[in-house]
């Protein structure tokens, strides 16, 4: 099954995220995201087994109450080519957000999970297969910082219209 571990966005974050893909879109074309589909990914299991999808929700288990983590923007930014991009909007790589990740990742390698182990860059995807010209974005309408409190589980399915997330086990980050 394909999967990935992900901060859920709060509400409010996601729908000012939401409005800033608006505005973008209306300067730089490409397929943008439903706002559903928001998340901040930590790891990216890929193809996991069941054993593996187990020993995942572990790893969540183990985090709960472990403190809910700052989102603070860093700007927008680009993989790829300027024809070809996946746009994405920057979070600040602040200590407790790189720890977070740290311990889900180390806690999949303890419990023999692979994972993708590109280094960690926070970022929420915006766009892909985006055209950025040479336009200058100005006065774009940000989120205002605010902090994740869930960690989830999510399935992947790829469909023609776009890959389609599904939560499988989710903890609170929130201390008790």
């Amino acid at each position: 099954m394909r999967s990935f571990i992900a901060l859920e966005l709060p509400e409010v974050f996601s729908y000012e995220t939401a409005m800033l893909a608006r505005q973008i879109s209306r300067q730089v074309q490409g397929r943008f995201m439903k706002r559903d589909t928001y998340h901040l990914t930590l790891a990216f299991l890929g193809d996991a087994s069941d054993s593996d999808i187990m020993e995942a929700v572990c790893v969540l288990d183990a985090l709960e109450g472990s403190g809910s983590v700052s989102l603070e923007i860093d700007g927008l930014g680009k993989f790829g080519r300027a024809s070809d991009a996946t746009l994405w909007l920057g979070l600040r790589p602040d200590e407790e957000l790189m720890l977070l990740a740290e311990r889900v990742r180390d806690g999949l390698e303890a419990a023999g999970v692979a994972f993708d182990r590109k280094s960690f860059k926070p970022h929420i995807t915006l766009a892909r297969r985006a055209r950025l010209g040479k336009a200058d974005l100005q006065g774009l309408p940000f989120p205002q910082d605010n902090r994740a409190c869930r960690l989830t589980l999510f399935k992947s399915a790829l469909t023609s219209g776009g890959a389609i997330y599904k939560p499988i086990h989710s903890v609170g980050l929130e201390e008790r």
